[in-house]
């Protein structure tokens, strides 16, 4: 991270819209303490460079990082929630300052500031890694190899938390980097416009679009959000045409919510006209196209709010723990069109990712470990 810091002031104006670094304030850059941090956020909105609103998000993301790195007992503790945090703070103020536009295609920004190892090495110290895993790491392989042909390969994944692009980078940096790095999320507008999320956002490879879930939350927005994702659209049209690609998308629309009853979580539904419109696009991009069902468990990180927000600002609740990523085999789609048939593809998909959840669910939670293993999900901790 020290090295992050390094490449942060030289390369601050090119993070931002392109306003010289002369400009901005340094104040977290130059903290050597936690007493400076946040008394530095305080300065900061004596200075009226920060909304008091943000303050208040800054100063609680700092305090449950710290908790959170500190459950890992690691004796560097102390060093890397300050050295993280210095760099995160100053990033959000950065924005604050010179807001990031991001376009409906967003490329990770690696240069001048390596947006993309902030954010592995900001969530890295959150993994429990003795208590992760993965499942079927051969077909991440298989994946990595079709991409090499010029294949398009689309995941259909549930989406858990904010931190799910670092999670998924982390527990396949070591044996599948190119995946790691070149993974196209599609991304919902939260987090390329809350300033506590976007330096994070800043460093994934992202098609930007509206949630259905968020659509209406301002009616009168409803038209601009609607042709935006028609941009978006066509954007990923235009990169699957090239071919290579690899696309991670939850169809259910947002994040996993634990049961308002029992609080289990549980993947949620997929939505049959998101899966179907992958679909089409990928089979209309004139390079060869694989479906793959992903699931994903890492809520304990930092879960979502109990229930869908419509305000921009959610509190980020953070915690050390294990988290598992799997893979199934390719689901090839029917040539069918009718309703029935993208229902029962839908399910599918679903049912395999649903599958595969409830194994590391049993891995993690139920402290099962690889013992949890199944005829057709093979863990493993390949960063041992």
């Amino acid at each position: 991270m020290a090295e992050l810091v390094k490449d942060k002031e030289s390369g601050v104006a090119a993070a931002g819209g392109g306003k010289m670094d002369i400009e901005h304030s340094r104040t977290f850059l130059e903290a050597r303490s936690e007493e400076e941090l946040l008394s530095g956020i305080k300065k900061e909105v004596e200075a009226r460079r920060l909304p008091p609103n943000v303050a208040a998000g800054m100063e609680e993301f700092y305090r449950n990082c710290k908790n959170a790195v500190f459950q890992s007992g690691d004796p560097a503790a102390a060093e890397t929630v300050l050295s993280n945090m210095a760099v995160a703070l100053d990033l959000m103020l950065l924005d604050v300052e010179d807001p990031f536009v991001f376009q409906p295609y967003h490329k990770a920004l690696r240069e001048p500031f390596d947006y993309y190892m902030f954010g592995q090495n900001y969530i890295r110290p959150l993994i429990d890694f003795r208590n992760s895993y993965v499942g079927n790491l051969s077909l991440f392989y298989e994946i990595e190899e079709k991409l090499k042909q010029g294949h398009n390969v689309v995941l259909f994944s549930n989406h858990q938390t904010e931190a799910d692009p670092a999670v998924i980078a982390l527990l396949l940096e070591k044996t599948n980097p190119h995946i790691a790095e070149n993974l196209i999320y599609v991304a919902g507008d939260r987090v390329i416009t809350d300033p506590l999320c976007k330096p994070f956002s800043m460093g994934r490879n992202l098609i930007c679009v509206y949630s259905k879930k968020h659509m209406y939350d301002v009616p009168e927005l409803a038209d601009m959000k609607r042709k935006a994702n028609i941009r978006s659209l066509k954007e990923m049209a235009l990169l699957l045409r090239t071919g290579s690609k690899l696309v991670w998308i939850a169809p259910s629309g947002g994040r996993d919510r634990p049961d308002p009853v029992t609080g289990e979580w549980n993947p949620a539904p997929f939505d049959s006209s998101s899966v179907d419109n992958m679909r089409r696009l990928i089979e209309s991009s004139g390079a060869p196209g694989h479906i793959y069902p992903l699931a994903l468990l890492c809520y304990d990180i930092m879960p979502p709010p109990s229930k869908v927000e419509k305000e921009i600002g959610e509190r980020r609740i953070i915690s050390f723990h294990g988290a598992g990523l799997s893979v199934a085999p390719e689901v090839a789609a029917n040539c069918e069109k009718s309703e029935e048939v993208k229902d029962v593809y839908t399910q599918a998909l679903y049912k395999s990712v649903t599958e595969q959840y409830n194994v590391l669910k049993s891995a993690i939670h139920g402290k099962q470990g690889l013992e949890a293993s199944t005829a057709g999900i093979a863990l493993s901790q390949p960063w041992n």
